[in-house]
């Protein structure tokens, strides 16, 4: 009896889905069709997004196996401005005419005191009074449009030092990249950074290469051809110069 009981609760399990109607059925079978579609089109996606990566992986795989690899190297522009002793002797005599030139500027500024100090013990409107007031004028006008003249002299001497030779350096970093089929030479800043020093320490954060082989640093070659260059002007320059 259990049995039969048993047979015909699975049986009516077994059964249900004829006890639907046949709209529910279409119904029912419309939707797993949908997620049948869904699921092909993603499939679809899928494979034509791994498609294209696939192309633009193999494509730069082919262009790097084509091109020859870049050859880079690194050049300290400050530290050969500062080391080079041919540029530092330019810039020490730029340096001595200035010393020079504030020993002479001390001299006119004491003149210009004693003459204010001379002003002083006349009786303005007095025609000594007016006859060196206008003479005072006269010196301070005329150290100041020379002082002027002469800071814009040296301004453009100091100018005039770091713009020709950089054009040696850029000309010397060249020569040496072609030489050595050098594609791409990076300027970068060899100074250690000093942490009790503020602008040091932000110097050093931004540079912008962080690190380098040592075998990459074009400096070394570079001031040696300053050196071969500066050797030939000094000789080209005595061979010009005329014998006595």
């Amino acid at each position: 009896m259990s049995e039969g009981i048993h047979f015909e609760s699975e049986r009516e399990t077994i059964s249900f889905d004829s006890l639907l109607t046949a709209k529910d059925v279409r119904l029912k079978n419309a939707r797993r069709a949908k997620v049948r579609t869904v699921r092909h089109q993603i499939c679809g996606i899928a494979i034509g997004l791994a498609s294209m990566l696939g192309a633009g992986l193999s494509t730069g795989t082919v262009s790097a196996q084509d091109t020859a690899p870049h050859r880079v190297a690194v050049v300290d522009v400050a530290s050969i401005f500062k080391n080079h002793e041919g540029i530092k002797l330019q810039v020490a005599k730029v340096e001595a005419d200035l010393k020079a030139y504030d020993g002479e500027l001390k001299e006119k500024r004491e003149m210009l005191k004693t003459t204010a100090a001379k002003l002083k013990q006349l009786t303005p409107g007095s025609p000594e009074y007016s006859a060196l007031e206008e003479q005072f004028a006269e010196m301070d006008s005329k150290l100041r449009l020379d002082m002027a003249r002469k800071r814009k002299e040296l301004a453009d001497a100091e100018a005039r030092i770091y713009f020709d030779n950089y054009q040696k350096i850029s000309e010397g970093v060249k020569l040496i990249a072609k030489h050595n089929k050098i594609n791409l030479v990076l300027r970068y800043n060899s100074e250690e950074m000093d942490q009790t020093q503020g602008e040091s320490v932000i110097r050093g954060v931004m540079k912008n290469i962080v690190y380098h082989d040592d075998a990459l640093n074009m400096t070394p070659t570079v001031m040696t051809y300053l050196n071969n260059v500066f050797k030939n002007e000094i000789a080209q320059a005595g061979a010009a110069a005329p014998r006595r």
